[in-house]
């Protein structure tokens, strides 16, 4: 713990971009969706205008912007397109592994909140065999009334895992997610070692890593 900062009681890990390398392939598979629906987007628009929100935010938008009818099905496609891509070359980002070995060693508990369904999450931390060290200590938009940007998924993390909000230290690749932790109440460290550029992430507590590791730097 560093001089000055709050004894760092739990840490709490978003999923996609953070500890899964998806986030290059899900704004892909959106906007080859949206634009077969009539709403071109590039990747970086998707990121820009969904990075880090529930999947309701992005139906919702879907519906009101495109010029063909919006299947029922859309989620369900997306995901299923995202399963296959991901399963084809499932990976974490550099250094969690490293980076959860080192809290063990401390005896740091941790966690993930993320924006995706429990369904997503288990998905993509069993195929990268992530899914045994964080098994009870998943928490989702699922479990709350709103997703991020609202502080309610992490305040029910901490909450389930007995930790108080401003011992929390959250690492998140989204400026939703980086203002849902705010919200809460807790130290945030931005997370742009991924395809989200450190500039969305600025009003981060904790600054902004380019590697997991250097989370550890920051308990």
């Amino acid at each position: 713990m560093t001089a000055g900062r709050a004894r760092t009681g739990l840490v709490v890990f978003d999923c996609d971009g953070v500890l899964v390398d998806t986030e290059t392939l899900g704004p892909r598979i959106v906007a080859e969706m949206t634009t077969e629906l009539g709403w071109p987007l590039a990747p970086d628009d998707v990121r820009r205008l969904f990075l880090g929100t529930p999947a309701s935010h992005l139906l919702a938008e879907v519906r009101a912007h495109a010029t063909a009818p919006v299947p029922d099905g859309f989620l369900a496609d997306y995901r299923a397109r995202l399963r296959t891509a991901f399963e084809a070359a499932p990976h974490t980002m550099p250094g969690v592994r490293e980076t959860l070995d080192a809290l063990e060693a401390r005896a740091v508990p941790y966690c993930v909140a993320s924006s995706g369904a429990h369904e997503r999450i288990h998905h993509s931390l069993t195929a990268t065999g992530l899914w045994e060290r964080f098994a009870g200590r998943v928490f989702s938009a699922d479990d709350v009334a709103h997703g991020k940007p609202e502080p309610d998924v992490f305040l029910h993390a901490a909450e389930k895992s007995g930790a108080v909000p401003g011992e929390c230290l959250v690492l998140e690749d989204s400026p939703a997610g980086v203002r849902a932790a705010l919200a809460a109440g807790m130290r945030v460290a931005g997370y742009a070692g991924g395809p989200t550029p450190a500039e969305w992430l600025r009003d981060a507590t904790e600054g902004v890593l380019t590697d997991v590791r250097e989370l550890l730097f920051r308990l």
